[in-house]
């Protein structure tokens, strides 16, 4: 009954979010757009560039993740809605330029659907603040059981950020019998399943799907193989298919030649940029612009990826391999800028457009940190069977942080399931997790990588 209730509230949000969204542009559109026409549109004219609106608007917000009201952060959801509308808007503009035909009438479209945006902003800004507040006194935290192998992921850490959708009220570890694990799920409204052998794993699912009880589970590198399996009704027997295979031939044409063809128009674009960075950083110690360092590409082939330098001149000169912490005193105030802002990335458009990398793919590791990474979980080496990329799955929805095997599951989602679609998804939240400061959290002081501690 309490998840039919969610998904009622979701959908009255979701539905009240994006008519508001529309209504604001209707008003601007009958008031200012329209008269613009040589020829203003009637009634279906109207009806017809509202509807065309509404279907971008919602594609875009929903791309960006904008209508999960109680599953994202509130600052997550309002900044999936702004990015959304943005988007939305800036493609009126353009339908709008071309509908009207004329050049000197493109400031005043361009000044209406800003006032437009600015309204919808603060429409959604209200609407976010009063009914997502409002979602959480109607339905509390999940009373969650956390069942736990013997690996330590942090995971009830994560939870714990999130209190305000997830209460942790009692923890067992599954070596104490599936007798007592049995019995202790009566009292929760919800089981966490973290990191637990998959014969014991099996039996507690079924136990929570006996009850009814709403589960957590941290998959298996097997579970997001079989993820992407197709289902074939070949015989009686139910059967799953796994292809193991990346893109297909064409796939990789479009990807190559997108690849090129992106590359070249943002070292065009952003040259601008591109030099105001390699100013400051020179200025700031008269050191390298550049910093060169091998990485790890498809097939275990290295190449030197290139990057502005947001670190000391001789950063590892002791030669050991180690990411970057939280306070690294080893990075300059000009670094930290164009860590925090991404600009340090620039230069690997030069590698993109050697072929070294491509714009999505899994984060190249260096040789050094990927082996020790590899001995650890062998399953590791497995993100190398597409290109390194500039962004990817293991970007958006992990962190600078994030664990080794932890990268490799999401890193492994992608290549389960890449295609050009989702390399163009995938792009596109990239703009979005630029304003989110949690996804360039170093690590923690004394860790030189993401599993160990010196």
């Amino acid at each position: 009954m309490r998840y039919t209730s969610k998904i009622w509230y979701r959908s009255f949000y979701n539905i009240l979010v994006t008519l508001v969204m529309i209504a604001v542009f209707s008003y601007f559109w009958y008031t200012e757009l329209n008269v613009l026409l040589e020829k203003e549109f009637l009634m279906k004219g109207n009806y017809l560039t509202i509807m065309v609106y509404g279907v971008i608007v919602m594609l875009f917000i929903g791309l960006f993740g904008g209508y999960k009201i109680g599953i994202s952060k509130k600052s997550h959801i309002l900044l999936s809605q702004a990015m959304g509308l943005l988007f939305a808007d800036g493609i009126q503009v353009i339908i709008t330029v071309l509908m009207v035909g004329y050049r000197h009438l493109i400031m005043s479209i361009i000044i209406t659907m800003a006032k437009v945006f600015l309204i919808q902003i603060v429409g959604i800004f209200i609407l976010a603040i009063f009914l997502i507040s409002l979602y959480f006194k109607i339905f509390p935290p999940y009373r969650m059981l956390h069942i736990r192998g013997n690996h330590d992921n942090s995971l009830v850490a994560k939870f714990n950020t999130r209190n305000d959708k997830y209460v942790i009220k009692g923890e067992m570890n599954y070596d104490e019998g599936i007798e007592k694990i049995n019995e202790a799920i009566d009292a929760y409204d919800a089981v966490i399943i973290n990191d637990v052998p998959t014969e014991t794993r099996n039996r507690i699912l079924k136990l929570c799907f006996a009850k009814s009880k709403k589960v957590y589970i941290t998959p298996k590198i097997s579970d997001i193989l079989v993820r992407g399996a197709e289902k074939l009704d070949v015989f009686d027997t139910p059967l799953l298919f796994c292809r193991n295979t990346t893109f297909t031939f064409s796939q990789r044409i479009i990807k190559r030649l997108a690849d090129i063809v992106f590359s070249l128009l943002g070292l065009i674009v952003l040259s601008p940029i591109m030099i105001l960075v390699s100013l400051a950083i020179f200025l700031y110690d008269r050191g390298p612009v550049f910093y060169r360092q091998t990485r790890y590409t498809q097939g275990g082939k290295t190449f030197k990826i290139l990057k502005f330098r947001s670190m000391i001149p001789n950063a590892e000169k002791d030669g050991v391999a180690r990411l970057a912490a939280e306070k690294d005193n080893r990075i300059t105030p000009v670094g930290r800028f164009i860590r925090a802002t991404r600009l340090d990335e620039l230069p690997q458009f030069i590698n993109i457009l050697k072929g070294d990398m491509s714009f999505v793919g899994p984060r190249p590791e260096r040789p050094e940190i990927a082996d020790e990474y590899t001995k650890e979980v062998p399953e590791f080496a497995f993100r190398l069977r597409v290109k390194a990329g500039l962004t990817g799955y293991a970007q958006i929805y992990g962190k600078y942080n994030t664990t080794s095997y932890d990268k490799l599951k999401l890193d492994m989602i992608y290549v389960e399931n890449c295609s050009i679609l989702l390399d163009m998804k995938l792009l596109l939240l990239t703009l979005k997790v630029i304003f989110m400061k949690e996804s360039t959290e170093g690590l923690e002081e004394g860790q030189i990588t993401a599993t160990n501690k010196r």
